[in-house]
């Protein structure tokens, strides 16, 4: 085998590695392993706040993946595990949380405040008075004041 190869492979193995995590905190399914993996993407880590408990190496984070494991090993589907979290931690431990009465205003917040500039802008009308044309005299002033600077 070529060095490369070599560290190719020494490469694969450190990243499966680092995947993995610790091997005892997996389960043995695959497929439930998996499902929780995907449900981990889908949990906000509650110390990070912006990270999943995925990518998250907080001791919280790993709490979290230890209990959406034990869900999954104990046949919970995907929605009984999120509304577990939820019950449990309040809609803010989903990444992508579900439309409802208590954060509706987060939701349409952002369209409100377009909304209610777009009325403002068109209440407001031109920006002044149009104005009025020059007279004769001004005229006659630019004409010089332009007269001056060529020559």
């Amino acid at each position: 085998m070529s060095d490369l190869g070599r560290l190719a492979a020494l490469l694969g193995a450190l990243l499966c590695i680092a995947a993995a995590g610790d091997p005892a905190d997996r389960l043995a399914d695959p497929a439930r392993e998996a499902r929780a993996r995907g449900l981990f993407r889908e949990t906000r880590c509650l110390v990070c706040q912006g990270e999943s408990v995925d990518d998250s190496e907080a001791p919280l984070a790993s709490d979290l993946r230890q209990v959406i494991r034990i869900q999954v090993g104990a046949g919970k589907s995907d929605g009984e595990v999120r509304a577990f979290l939820r019950a449990r931690y309040g809609d803010f431990v989903l990444l992508r949380p579900p439309f409802s009465a208590t954060n509706a205003l987060l939701w349409t917040a952002p369209f409100l405040a377009l909304g209610v500039g777009a009325i403002l802008l068109l209440r407001r009308g031109p920006a002044g008075p149009a104005p009025s044309p020059l007279s004769s005299e001004e005229e006659a002033r630019i004409a010089t004041l332009g007269g001056e600077e060529e020559g």
